[in-house]
């Protein structure tokens, strides 16, 4: 069965700075790319974001999807990240996190918790699968993440 296959990117100029989000999204020939920007932010919020938006995007389709009896609403949900910080986040943290109530293993409030439950959220309904990817290491999807990054984080300095 084909894949949706999902790259994802955030990135600061600082941290905290003005930052940017992006995301690939390719289900066969078909592509689709967004990306956005927050004026004062960290790069671990601007990764988280990218996914958020890609897997927010994907659960409107998929309700359009099944609705009109989609054949690609079946496919696997691939999502890659340059971010450990996502990916152990997402597949190894989280559950933990919750079952202690949002608090780390030393007992610390989770960072960004509010964009870590609506992930978990949304990585469970969709049933995402996430894998890293070496950052600048030319995956082209990655590539052209960041440099939609770079792109948004530009566009905000030039407001």
């Amino acid at each position: 069965m084909q894949e949706i296959i999902i790259h994802t990117d955030g990135g600061c100029s600082g941290n905290p700075g003005p930052g940017g989000w992006a995301y690939v999204m390719r289900y066969g020939d078909r592509l689709r790319e967004d990306s956005g920007y927050e004026a004062d932010t960290t790069n671990n919020r601007m990764e988280l974001r990218a996914v958020i938006e890609a897997l927010r995007f994907m659960a409107g389709r998929m309700v359009e999807g099944q609705a009109s009896g989609a054949s690609w609403v079946k496919a696997p949900l691939l999502v890659f990240t340059d971010s450990q910080y996502v990916r152990n986040g997402v597949t190894k943290w989280v559950s933990g996190w919750k079952r202690n109530g949002w608090k780390t293993a030393d007992k610390k409030p989770v960072k960004n918790r509010e964009l870590w439950e609506e992930l978990d959220s949304l990585a469970l309904s969709s049933g995402a699968q996430f894998h890293w990817v070496e950052g600048h290491a030319g995956v082209p999807d990655n590539e052209r993440c960041d440099a939609l990054v770079q792109d948004r984080i530009r566009d905000l300095k030039n407001l």
